[in-house]
């Protein structure tokens, strides 16, 4: 039941692999390589949805005439006015980083989203969207790994 749990962990939004990578190591007991490709698995679940999902769900919301579309599509061209030089310099590779650091608001959804609002093709975003969910559930597991030793000498 624990990897099952730990799949749906690191599905989430919110905790994503960082929370599931802790919590199958600390709480669950599971050893890093047990929690490591779960965490994995179950972040990379939903990334291809979004990356397919997102620009279908946009082009619903704003066929017609409503608040939250007109909204949406305000925020996503300032945020595109603002940033646009960064990810024509990089290309998708800007998404690296965001999704490979383990901090608040950064991850795999928060790259698919950026993906999204810079109209990044699904094939050009998923190299660094993967790349950078490997790099951040190596960090975070080591982390875990260290941490867990160093605080319950276990």
């Amino acid at each position: 039941m624990e990897a099952l749990y730990t799949i749906l962990i690191a599905m989430s939004p919110v905790g994503e692999l960082r929370a599931a990578i802790l919590v199958a190591m600390s709480i669950y007991g599971l050893h890093w390589y047990q929690a490591l490709p779960l965490a994995l698995l179950g972040n990379m679940v939903p990334v291809f949805f979004l990356l397919w999902a997102l620009p279908r769900l946009s082009t619903f919301l704003l066929s017609f005439r409503n608040p939250a579309g007109r909204f949406l599509n305000w925020r996503a061209e300032r945020l595109r006015s603002s940033q646009e030089s960064r990810f024509k310099k990089h290309g998708a590779w800007v998404l690296l980083p965001l999704v490979a650091v383990p901090l608040p608001f950064t991850g795999a959804w928060t790259g698919c989203l950026v993906a999204w609002l810079f109209d990044i093709p699904s094939k050009k975003a998923l190299p660094p969207i993967i790349i950078g969910v490997l790099i951040a559930g190596v960090i975070m597991t080591v982390l875990t790994y260290f941490g867990i030793k160093l605080f319950w000498g276990v």
